[in-house]
């Protein structure tokens, strides 16, 4: 049988994109190999969108080849061939992001696929998360034209799919274990706006491309719905009663980037201090319980310290739950590079360690202010008898908190147990099954 080994880099949207390649070329009978000895080829799935990542991924490249000899690269840097083919030139194949076809075609050109003749009975997909939880995403693509963003020319413009199929999908995963969706997408507020929102059948219900209506008929399933890369639009009001009723998980992920208006207009990005400020008290109003978490860019062309201080000032009135800072990194292709008054690397260090301090303060306050309560856990692992480590509504796996919970024994993972909690740190929480 032969063997296919693959790495998969980058984000989310990245790990779903491995999911299908390896589901395709499972369906074609290979199998995969864990090592590079084990393995007649290597598919390397790669992240192209800030410099870090690029050097990761050529990297990656790099060992594959090293080890293995055959190599056939994808993903967000595979939109920029020659970016590889320079420094890797004997590279099997180059392609970019969501060109499963021209994979696989690329793979059997190398090794003959042995034809599975029950292609039907085999799973549509394969899965690279634990079995609980499952990444979903809802669209492909972006039509925002961020200044620092590369997104559009690397996975080009919005392309959602239809609700049925989505749903179609869902209903899959739940009904082999999963019992956490988490959806996604370059921008999850812009679903099916480019097909009009139009309609399509899931069984005997007519449904919209559209959030709302999506997520009303998702939370018949049973399973946790965790949304992630919301913008600040009005429209997202629309989804608050539908957390407010305990249909989607009471979670919001708006990288909201920075709070000076002035930098946020250089980024090409919506909002400011006040507009954030507003934003979020609405929604609070609505779901007090509302754990949110934002990404931020310090370092920014331009940014001068009066621009900084705004942003820490609106880190302490926001009181957002969960916080990642990244300092601006220029990329290849984007439009900020252009932009005037670059600054200095150690200046971009010492503003992300001020901000983490400041936000740590924040974390660490609304982590304590659980104490005494009890939340609903999903367990993720039992790493010794009589402890668990699960996430609560807050936490998204791989990013936020966890909850170390002593058990009674019972939990099994996948399960959701009532914990109450009794101690809290800066990022997770401690307690008792019960």
């Amino acid at each position: 049988m032969a063997k296919i080994g693959f790495v998969s880099l980058g984000c989310p949207k990245a790990l779903v994109d491995s999911e299908q390649i390896l589901s395709r070329l499972k369906a074609l009978g290979y199998e995969t190999s864990a090592t590079y000895e084990e393995a007649e080829l290597v598919v390397v799935n790669t992240c192209g969108f800030i410099t870090p990542a690029v050097e990761e991924s050529l990297e990656a490249i790099g060992e594959a080849l090293r080890e293995n000899g055959k190599v056939v690269v994808t993903g967000c840097l595979g939109a920029r061939p020659e970016v590889i083919r320079e420094r890797y030139p004997n590279v099997l194949e180059v392609t970019g992001p969501g060109e499963v076809e021209r994979v696989l075609q690329a793979v059997q050109e190398v090794l003959p696929a042995p034809r599975n003749p029950l292609l039907d009975l085999i799973p549509p997909q394969v899965k690279l998360t634990p079995r609980h939880y499952a990444y979903l995403k809802l669209s492909e693509g972006c039509d925002h034209r961020c200044s620092f963003c590369i997104i559009p020319k690397l996975r080009g413009g919005l392309r959602s799919r239809d609700a049925g199929e989505v749903l179609a999908e869902a209903a899959r995963l739940v009904a082999t274990g999963t019992r956490e969706l988490l959806l996604i997408a370059q921008d999850l507020s812009a679903y099916g706006v480019d097909i009009g929102h139009r309609e399509s059948f899931w069984g005997d219900h007519l449904v919209r491309a559209e959030l709302t209506d999506l997520l009303s008929h998702m939370a018949e399933l049973g399973a946790w719905i965790r949304l992630h890369y919301v913008y600040p639009y009005p429209h997202i009001r629309n989804l608050l009663p539908l957390m407010a009723e305990g249909k989607v998980l009471p979670y919001l992920d708006v990288p909201l980037q920075h709070a000076s208006e002035r930098i946020l207009r250089r980024m090409r990005r919506p909002g400011g201090y006040q507009s954030h400020l507003k934003t979020l008290k609405a929604w609070r109003e609505v779901v007090p319980e509302l754990a949110i978490r934002s990404s931020f860019i310090v370092g920014f062309p331009g940014e001068t310290e009066e621009d900084f201080q705004i942003l820490l000032d609106f880190l302490q009135e926001a009181e957002l739950d969960r916080v990642g800072v990244f300092t601006y990194s220029p990329v290849e292709g984007a439009e900020a590079n252009a932009l005037s008054g670059h600054v200095p690397e150690e200046v971009k260090e010492e503003r992300k360690a001020r901000l983490m301090e400041v936000q740590a303060e924040i974390s660490l306050r609304k982590n304590q202010s659980f104490v005494g309560k009890t939340l609903e856990v999903l367990v993720d692992e039992l790493p010794e008898p009589g402890l668990a480590v699960g996430r609560s509504y807050r936490d998204s796996p791989g990013i936020d908190g966890l909850v170390y919970v002593e058990t009674d024994g019972t939990a099994r993972v996948g399960e959701r147990i009532p914990v109450r909690i009794t101690r809290a740190d800066t990022y997770d929480l401690y307690g008792v099954q019960v």
